[in-house]
């Protein structure tokens, strides 16, 4: 009995540190997504920023104009916001949160910081993650600024 209740502990503890290590390098491959969108958007790409979102007509944007649906419908409406580099500004995240839902999903919470040479807009955002194809993207954006 004693080697069952052993088997089992050790079972768990396993199973929890590996989890731990999965949802560790799933927290870090998001970081490498946000790190590419901050850089794209520095080099005044949209196109290589978008690449963070799934590309979806069921991705859901939530900002100023309220809800918006889609991949193309989110990037028409980066580039009329932002339509020259100077307009975008030199972008920066702060991550608050980053929880993991599951090994599919996570939620994260942050800061943005835009800095421009007449003004320094900012705001928060909350973001739901999805793994589709061993690939992080961005399923839901909420921004408020």
């Amino acid at each position: 009995m004693r080697f069952i209740i052993y088997g089992v502990v050790t079972f768990f503890l396993v199973s929890s540190c590996q989890n731990k290590k999965m949802f560790s390098d799933d927290k870090s491959a998001i970081m490498q997504v946000l790190k590419k969108q901050e850089l794209a958007w520095n080099k005044g790409d949209i196109y290589a920023f978008m690449d963070g979102y799934w590309k979806s007509d069921s991705l859901t944007f939530i900002g100023r104009s309220g809800i918006n649906y889609g991949w193309e419908k989110t990037l028409n409406n980066y580039k009329k916001s932002y339509p020259t580099k100077d307009i975008m500004g030199k972008l920066s995240f702060e991550i608050q949160k980053i929880e993991m839902i599951n090994n599919q999903m996570a939620f994260i919470i942050g800061k943005y910081t835009l800095i421009r040479k007449d003004d320094q807009p900012a705001g928060y955002f909350t973001l739901i993650w999805r793994k589709i194809d061993g690939q992080w993207y961005i399923i839901s954006d909420h921004t408020s600024g």
